[in-house]
This record gives structure tokens, sequence and C-alpha cells, in this order.
């Protein structure tokens, strides 16, 4: 039998690969097709966002430093705008901090346990960061109790059992995948990121202070303002 000439071998490789890809990419877009049954993200202070609030959405990583250092500025804006920002935080546990995951998935038990501490917890984690080198020697299941123990610490002992059952209900799991994914389709790849009234803000990765926050909201704010005085005979 005459072999194949090496112009039909590599075109049959070129469409086993092109029907591969399609496949591959179909049966993904399949399994990501039902949206997740709440939007994702912790609402700061248990406020729902008001549509006539200005909307800020910030990704975290809660073993981030630069996500650490850009909480007290963006908390101290929050506390001096009061009902006219909303603040929603959405956790992405980057891949290069071994126990990203982990932490983000202590956050989303506690937060479905009881949501008034989840940001207690938050800052609990950027206080004392589980950032590689001190448990790189440590197992999964040990880091595990360690994250369950320092949490218990922090927020309260009563939260112990809720933690530890937690880490092995699936669907925390799954809760984590999804802000992973979330995060995905905006496009974020780096913490903190931050996006206003759905607009993502310039320099991704690093924290913004204080003046910064005043800056980006002073002119909506004032913008809001001048909308409110326009008299309403002028759209009659």
């Amino acid at each position: 039998m005459q072999s194949p000439s090496p112009n039909k071998n590599h075109a049959t490789l070129i469409l086993q690969s092109a029907l591969l890809c399609f496949f591959v990419f179909n049966s993904c877009s399949k399994s990501q097709s039902t949206p997740p049954a709440k939007y994702d993200g912790f609402f700061y202070a248990n406020h729902p966002v008001d549509s006539d609030a200005i909307i800020i959405e910030a990704f975290f990583d809660p073993v981030c430093p630069d996500s650490r250092d850009a909480w007290p500025p963006l908390k101290q804006a929050l506390q001096h705008y009061g009902p006219h920002v909303s603040l929603v935080v959405h956790l992405l546990p980057l891949p290069y901090h071994d126990n990203a995951y982990a932490t983000s998935r202590a956050l989303h038990i506690v937060n479905r346990t009881n949501s008034s501490a989840t940001f207690c917890l938050l800052e609990w984690f950027f206080k004392q960061q589980f950032y590689n080198a001190p448990t790189q020697n440590m197992t999964r299941t040990a880091v595990v109790k360690e994250i369950v123990k320092f949490a218990a610490e922090g927020i309260g002992n009563s939260y112990s059992s809720a933690l530890e059952s937690g880490f092995s209900d699936r669907s925390t799991d799954l809760l984590t995948r999804v802000s992973f994914k979330f995060s995905a389709t905006r496009g974020v790849y780096a913490t903190p990121t931050f996006f206003v009234n759905g607009f993502s803000l310039a320099g991704a990765g690093s924290p913004l202070d204080y003046n910064g926050w005043r800056k980006v909201i002073d002119p909506l704010l004032s913008e809001k303002g001048k909308k409110r005085e326009v008299p309403l005979h002028l759209f009659l």
C-alpha cells in the first residue's frame, strides 16, 4: 500500500486539531452556559447596590499584599461618601499565591454563614497573610486546618464548625470557582483591580490611595448633582 504523502498527513493533522479545538470549546461553552443563582461578590456593609449610587467593584486576593494595601484607603473613601457609593468585592485567587484559593473559600463559607462577618475575616486575612513561604512545607490538609484555626481566632470560635464542614462541602468550592470565572469574564488578571460604574480604572495590580479615590469619585458626584439641577421642563 502506498504511504500517504507528507502534504496529506499535514492536512489531516490540521483537520484533526481543528475538530478537537471545536469540540473542546463547544464542551466548555456548554458547561458555562448556566449562570450562578446570584450575582458574584460581597456587598460591603450588607448594603444592596443602589441604582442611584456610584458602584465600585473591587477584585481582591486575600493573600495579595497589594490588595491588602488597597483596602484601607478604599474603606476610608466609602466612609467619607456614605450612601452615595456602593461597593462589591469579588475574589480573584491568583494561581501564584499558594493559599489564595483556600482563603477565598473560607470567605465564601463565612459569608454564607453570616454575611456581616465577611469583611471582618477579609481584614483579618489581610493582617496575617498566608503567603507562600510560611506554608510551603505544609500539606494542603494542614494549611486548611491552620486557616480554619486562624479565621476562628479573628471572627470568633463559634465559626469553627461552620468552617470545618464548609471545606468538605462541594458547594463552597463551586462558589469560589464562580468568583474566579467571573473575574475571567471581566478580563481581570491582577489584584487589586477596580471598576467604577462598570468601567475599569487604570493601574490594575496597584493600590489606589485615598486622594486617588477622591479624584475619581468627586467629579462623578458633581456631575450627578448637575443633572439633578436641570429644570424638568427642559425634558417636556
